[in-house]
């Protein structure tokens, strides 16, 4: 158990991909609901954005589906099922239930002390740390697999999560680690 302060995790983004295993009429889509951005010349997707939850799904022809912006898991899932809800309702013809699947989840943190980047970048494996080029150390951690952004003030950004628990069980290992190998310092 890491013996430092609580650490603060807020995630900040959820992206899903969706599969609807059919054709979707975009030109349809966009005259039936106005509030839609559709610029084929400029963007292939079709932008659905909804207020609640705050999220922006890409519709694509091919009935691929994106949905950003959603703070957790569930919030994604029902923001996915509303547009189809929607769509349904305006008699686009959806055959299946959407296929969804979380592909990344983003999660900024605060670790409450100071890391030694330096120091770090010696000691630990998979990292790369360019303090010349970019400001923070990027490390790699296999299980759960994710990408951790640390920063010197304790400030970390984790992404490529699946689900929200690797999040939480991945910032539990590395500042277990960093402890243990005195690479942190709490204010």
């Amino acid at each position: 158990m890491p013996k430092g302060p609580q650490p603060k995790i807020e995630i900040q983004n959820v992206v899903a991909s969706v599969t609807l295993f059919q054709r979707l009429d975009l030109a349809q889509i966009q005259r039936t609901f106005p509030d839609v951005e559709y610029k084929p010349a400029q963007f292939p997707g079709l932008v659905f954005r909804l207020a609640k939850p705050k999220t922006a799904t890409l519709i694509f022809s091919s009935g691929k589906m994106v949905c950003t912006g959603a703070k957790n898991e569930e919030e994604s899932i029902k923001a996915v099922k509303t547009v189809v809800k929607l769509l349904r309702k305006e008699n686009f013809l959806i055959r299946e239930e959407p296929q969804i699947e979380i592909q990344n989840i983003v999660a900024s943190i605060d670790l409450h002390g100071r890391i030694d980047l330096e120091k770090a970048a010696t000691i630990l494996e998979n990292v790369m740390y360019e303090p010349e080029q970019f400001p923070g150390l990027i490390y790699r951690m296999n299980n759960p697999k994710v990408v951790i952004l640390m920063f010197a003030s304790g400030k970390l950004v984790c992404t490529g999560a699946k689900y929200e628990r690797d999040v939480y069980d991945a910032v539990h290992r590395l500042q277990e680690m960093l402890e243990e190998k005195e690479l942190i310092t709490y204010h």
